[in-house]
């Protein structure tokens, strides 16, 4: 074993890792309390809409949908049930594999999208932008795209 990686943390590493531990799990919370209490939406179903009026045509293959979510296939499901029922999103077969389904965006799912973001973009900049003003957000926003890919 690399004995590099199993010395203990200094001061300062330990310091970054509970801050990071904070950011992990508190502000998941606050961010879908506001959505809750702002727009009675989830942060879940906010991004799964946002997600799919991103997608060519609206729609996207369940499976991808719900890997693009860190979400299992079951759970994706109940999101998407969820919104279909009401009136967000439908789902319909894969017209090139019968076995497949994809989630598509309605109309009303993308007004209320439309009507959910800027509440969602007031939330990111007050708990995340305004906390990281004296950094290089293009070299945070590289260093965090190599998590999970090690």
């Amino acid at each position: 074993m690399n004995t590099e990686l199993v010395r203990p943390l200094d001061a300062d590493e330990e310091a970054l890792i509970r801050s990071l531990d904070r950011v992990v799990n508190a502000l998941p919370r606050v961010m879908d309390a506001t959505m809750l209490r702002e727009r009675q939406m989830s942060m879940t179903d906010y991004l799964t809409l946002s997600r799919l009026s991103e997608a060519p045509d609206r729609r996207m293959r369940m499976s991808e949908l719900a890997e693009l979510s860190y979400l299992s296939l079951s759970g994706m499901t109940h999101v998407v049930t969820r919104l279909e029922a009401q009136g967000l999103v439908v789902r319909v077969r894969d017209e090139h594999d019968r076995r497949g389904w994809h989630a598509v965006l309605t109309d009303e799912g993308f007004a209320r999208l439309d009507a959910a973001w800027p509440t969602n973009l007031s939330s990111v900049r007050r708990y995340i932008l305004a906390h990281l003003k004296d950094f290089d957000l293009r070299a945070l926003a590289e260093a965090f795209e190599k998590f999970g890919t090690s």
